[in-house]
């Protein structure tokens, strides 16, 4: 049993919950109960929001921050983050199954460089540029300012590492926020919190309220919320872009993902080669990543052999305990998730794919929320295995004939979040990633990189994280003509 808390971080401390329900974490490899924790309100979101307020306005609070001051905040708490990072990595492995291997790397020490490089760009920013005006009129001053206060939305399956995406260039713009994370990951978040109280953060600048989607809801409506971040599901996504929408309010929705990785029929299948690659892109926190590349094409001419290396590699997978340094696929988050994937599964099979390897619970697990990675052979596009995203360990292998094919099918389909191609020739490889409709895409690899605009387009979004631009995403512009 982790430390069970009874009250939220606001305003700077720890306040006590205004409604009288909790929140049960339950971790999905034992089906043991780990912890409790109160669950926020409209009462409680009501008291963040005016604490991040006070915090933004108060020339005495992050408000009356430089932006060099502001970097050194960062730093601050990254290297807080870092002093509890074993703790971190086990919460969220407890909670959501990542496994330990993961979460010790992508929990851990990617969320504190997330800070540190907008620290870097906090302290290298200017808040005014001037641009000569055009045909000889008067110059023009153009004012970059916080937009105000954010409220940011966090899901389950990397917790701390997409609250890094947020806080960062949030708090590097001088923004102040409200954050809810998911209510099966909220252990952590108060890891967070009191690392954040021992940085030194300005009371109200982060205030942190675990909810469910009626209070998350609330939020995203809040009037005295000046901008939405939001990463989830697409039919979450959607809901909150109606309100912002109606309300004018700016919002950055990361949404779902159903990407392809195109295999060219000069790839080099060496598992010892690229099976390091291939993990990352098509297994990553057991098949729970919304970019993770689950339809896999094949050329027409080395079908067989893309089926036999995918099915290898998704058969050699160690299935464990979330926090057992070997596991390299842990279980589903919840037993309905797992009720969902399986769901899928039989979908696959009763409209005529054909399971290679997988396709049910592994062995020697009596308790956990457990999948076995799966992979489906003789999958049309359209079927629905290729078409929804089943955020599971499940892959499609898909033919197609030639470069314009490939290119085609990778295009037929609601999401564009992610993608790769696998190939003996770089060159060749980023002409087609080019042609692919997709937000993000790697050759050979896939992994987003910090320094860089992430996000999707059609369902699979609005707006980028990441790079510069999610900085500029949180600020306002003014033009001043002298």
């Amino acid at each position: 049993m982790f430390e069970t808390r009874d009250s939220f971080f606001i305003g700077g401390g720890w306040a006590r919950p205004q409604g009288a329900e909790t929140i049960t974490i339950i971790n999905p490899s034992t089906e043991e109960t780990i912890g409790r924790v109160p669950e926020g309100t409209e009462a409680d979101v009501d008291a963040a929001v005016a604490a991040a307020r006070r915090s933004f306005e108060d020339p005495n609070g992050w408000g009356g921050y430089s932006p060099q001051q502001r970097g050194y905040a960062l730093n601050r708490l990254a290297d807080e983050l870092d002093a509890r990072q074993g703790d971190i990595a086990a919460a969220v492995s407890s909670q959501n199954g990542m496994p330990i291997s993961v979460s010790s790397q992508l929990e851990t020490n990617y969320p504190s460089a997330v800070l540190r490089y907008y620290a870097g760009l906090a302290a290298s920013s200017e808040p005014d540029e001037r641009r000569v005006g055009f045909l000889g009129a008067g110059d023009t001053v153009i004012q970059r300012s916080p937009i105000g206060v954010v409220a940011a939305i966090v899901p389950w399956n990397f917790p701390q590492a997409l609250t890094a995406w947020k806080i960062g260039p949030a708090l590097a713009a001088g923004c102040t926020m409200v954050l809810k994370p998911s209510p099966e990951t909220v252990l952590d978040a108060y890891l967070l919190a009191d690392a954040i109280s021992a940085a030194g953060i300005p009371a109200g600048t982060v205030n942190i309220v675990p909810a469910g989607r009626e209070v998350g809801a609330y939020l995203v409506a809040h009037p005295g919320v000046d901008k939405v971040t939001f990463t989830g599901s697409t039919a979450a996504g959607r809901a909150i872009g109606e309100t912002c929408g109606r309300l004018l309010r700016p919002v950055t929705l990361e949404l779902g993902g159903k990407s392809a990785a195109l295999f060219l029929d000069d790839v080099d299948l060496d598992l010892s080669v690229i099976g390091e690659a291939l993990y990352s892109a098509l297994l990553l926190n057991n098949g729970q990543t919304c970019f993770l590349n689950s339809r896999i094409l094949a050329p027409r001419s080395r079908y067989d052999e893309v089926v036999e290396a995918i099915s290898t590699l998704a058969g050699s997978m160690v299935i464990g305990d979330a926090l057992d340094p070997a596991t390299q696929i842990g279980p589903m988050s919840t037993a309905a998730h797992r009720d969902r994937v399986e769901g899928f599964i039989a979908k696959g099979r009763a409209e005529g794919a054909r399971v290679v390897v997988g396709g049910g619970r592994p062995a020697g697990q009596p308790r956990g929320w457990f999948v076995e990675p799966t992979v489906f052979a003789g999958v049309d596009n359209a079927a629905t295995i290729a078409q929804e995203e089943i955020f599971g360990p499940v892959l499609s292998v898909i033919t197609y004939d030639n470069d314009d094919d490939a290119v085609r099918i990778a295009n037929e389909s609601d999401y564009g979040l992610g993608g790769s191609v696998w190939t003996a020739d770089s060159g060749r490889g980023q002409a087609i990633a080019r042609r692919v409709r997709t937000g993000t895409i790697g050759v050979n690899r896939y992994l987003p990189d910090m320094a860089a605009p992430f996000g999707g387009v059609k369902a699979s979004g609005l707006g980028r994280e990441l790079g510069p631009e999610a900085l500029a995403a949180h600020q306002e512009l003014k033009s001043i003509y002298v």
